[in-house]
């Protein structure tokens, strides 16, 4: 198989989308002239176009507002070979039936895609030992992947994420600009993950101005207003909750010297930016690190046991809240 376009579908979440490009990755190493678009949700396009393997970025938003006949004639003009149901989406399965792309590939553990899909593969995501990266991987097998790669491969062959010079507030453009080593804390997940207690991360940042950094508190106006009102006033404190697009966030994270977080999108967008990154996890299946830990050379993940029992029998636990500062600066030191 020898295609000339290729779909990269996933429509879910930052943390979801960043961990699919190194599939991107290999299908550019392996069909170097083949085009590449990925199809995704508004919200993650300035990340898809921050990764400059990836040709074009299709909304599916745009598509979700057009009736389907419009549907019909605007997906099959893209003319592709292929797509790759990453994020299994019975309205994008069905419409790539329907424009008959010629190479269809998803799970079979859709019951849809038994009649959408003419590659159907075999493996379960939950209750894999492998990275979710690596589970990825698994629908390259039609495209002629043999193996499954190491997380170590992934990571070393992986290109930084690419971002261009942007604007911030004039607050956050004078720290920059000061040359004042900036530490971000993200304390919330959108309800994505288990969070460390926020009253850890205040702690954390009067630790961290003790010993030099300047301390920015970063999150959504929503998640702000959870907690700016009780965030630590000092001259080297900033909130910068709610203040930031996302482009601008990510910006600020490639001029900082560390990010600390839970398993969230922002996490994984610092990890792929190459700076320290510093994940706080729960070490329940399947949202322990090993399944979730970010993508990059710099990035470390603490969990609070490592041999939990009732974190290994997955059950409920909120052992996340018993690590301790103390073990975040001693990554820092």
């Amino acid at each position: 198989m020898n295609p000339e376009k290729i779909i990269i579908s996933r429509t879910d979440s930052i943390g979801d989308v960043l961990l699919t490009l190194p599939i991107c990755n290999w299908l550019r190493q392996n069909f170097p002239t083949a085009e590449l678009l990925f199809l995704g949700r508004n919200y993650t396009k300035e990340i898809v176009e921050s990764f400059s393997i990836i040709d074009q970025f299709i909304s599916w938003d745009d598509y979700e507002k057009i009736p389907s006949s419009e549907q019909i004639i605007k997906f099959r003009s893209l003319n592709a070979d292929v797509i790759i149901h990453v994020f299994p989406k019975k309205d994008i399965a069905d419409l790539s039936k329907k424009v008959k792309i010629p190479n269809r590939i998803g799970t079979s553990h859709r019951i849809y895609h038994l009649l959408t899909c003419n590659h159907k593969l075999d493996f379960t995501r939950k209750k894999s030992d492998l990275h979710e990266s690596q589970l990825n991987f698994e629908l390259l097998k039609p495209l002629g992947l043999e193996k499954i790669p190491k997380l170590v491969e992934i990571n070393t062959s992986l290109q930084k994420l690419k971002i261009e010079s942007t604007e911030l507030p004039s607050e956050f453009q004078e720290l920059l600009n000061s040359q004042n080593k900036i530490i971000l804390l993200h304390p919330k997940s959108q309800g994505s993950a288990k969070e460390w207690p926020i009253e850890k991360y205040f702690q954390l940042s009067t630790e961290l101005i003790e010993r030099g950094y300047t301390v920015i508190f970063t999150g959504t106006e929503n998640e702000g207003n959870l907690f700016r009102s009780n965030i630590p006033v000092h001259e080297n404190i900033h909130d910068s909750t709610g203040k930031l697009s996302l482009i601008q966030l990510m910006y600020l994270i490639s001029k900082s010297y560390a990010f600390i977080a839970c398993s969230t999108g922002p996490l994984h967008i610092a990890g792929l930016l190459q700076i320290k990154t510093i994940g706080l996890f729960s070490n329940t299946r399947p949202i322990h690190p090993g399944r979730w830990k970010p993508l990059g050379n710099d990035v470390f993940t603490l969990v609070y046991d490592e041999n939990c029992k009732p974190c290994k029998k997955g059950k409920k636990c909120n052992c996340i809240e018993h690590i301790s500062t103390d073990s975040v600066l001693e990554i820092l030191s």
